[in-house]
């Protein structure tokens, strides 16, 4: 997961709103949006090559969504998938909170990540790039391969887009995903410098990124009112452009608890 945006309490019909991009290589095997067999309370895509997941819900009322930390001139190796801090968070029954907290020991094991937890207490971010566990406020974030809210361009446009349609009662989850197709690539004065080069920073610079071998290989949308009412929607693609669209809607507990909006 690459490219996060999401409004927390702070619309008046829904709790929350979440569009995000996952950017992959297009070999890495990858199961669509859907429920495991072994948990079908789960409801997340799977990275087929290392287990995990990068965005999910249980419907008992947990939510966990991951994106790495770029950092071009520290290679990491022969760490464990970031994809398991999403899937063992949605598999297991630990509070949010403590689970942001226990990995204050152990999330060195990992690549650089940023976490979201949420929970009926409310929603954790946490990174192992120097921000420890903060529950987060109601607002309006953004998240990409940086610490939250961190202004790069794309994130920047994600979420004032995103920003730009909470005034409509009920948003469609075609038009969320659409805040994140935008090709546009950032002007070079305006690029971060992760330590990946200029050409790379230029090709992924972009909302949507649609690469030769690697892009942008789905956009999830998670919509949850007030009374719990939550729809899960995930327009797929591969290299010749979108594959297909799985859509969900159930009632689950809400993340942050019950409230009257």
């Amino acid at each position: 997961m690459c490219l996060i945006t999401f409004a927390y309490r702070n619309h008046p019909h829904y709790s929350l709103i979440l569009v995000a991009n996952r950017d992959e290589f297009y070999r890495r095997p990858t199961a669509p949006l859907g429920s495991w067999s072994e948990q079908p309370s789960l409801l997340a895509g799977r990275d087929l090559e290392q287990g995990g997941t990068w965005l999910g819900l249980h419907r008992h009322g947990r939510l966990a969504a991951v994106t790495n930390y770029r950092d071009g001139r520290n290679r990491e190796s022969g760490l464990r998938s970031r994809g398991h801090l999403t899937r063992d968070f949605l598999q297991h029954d630990a509070p949010a909170a403590a689970a942001a907290d226990s990995l204050a020991d152990t999330g060195h094991l990992f690549g650089g990540f940023n976490l979201l937890l949420g929970d009926n207490a409310g929603i954790w971010y946490l990174s192992n790039r120097d921000r420890a566990p903060e529950r987060l406020a109601p607002g309006i974030y953004g998240l990409s391969n940086a610490l939250l809210d961190s202004p790069w361009p794309k994130l920047l446009h994600a979420r004032e887009a995103l920003a730009g349609v909470l005034h409509e009662d009920r948003p469609e989850a075609a038009r969320l995903a659409a805040l994140l197709a935008d090709r546009t690539r950032a002007d070079d004065g305006r690029l971060p410098d992760t330590g990946i080069g200029l050409e790379r920073e230029r090709a992924l610079s972009s909302c949507f990124i649609q690469l030769p071998e690697y892009g942008t290989r789905a956009t999830s949308v998670i919509l949850q009112d007030y009374q719990g009412n939550t729809r899960f929607y995930e327009q797929s693609f591969d290299p010749g452009g979108p594959a297909g669209i799985r859509d969900y809607r159930f009632r689950m507990p809400v993340i942050g608890g019950q409230c009257d909006g």
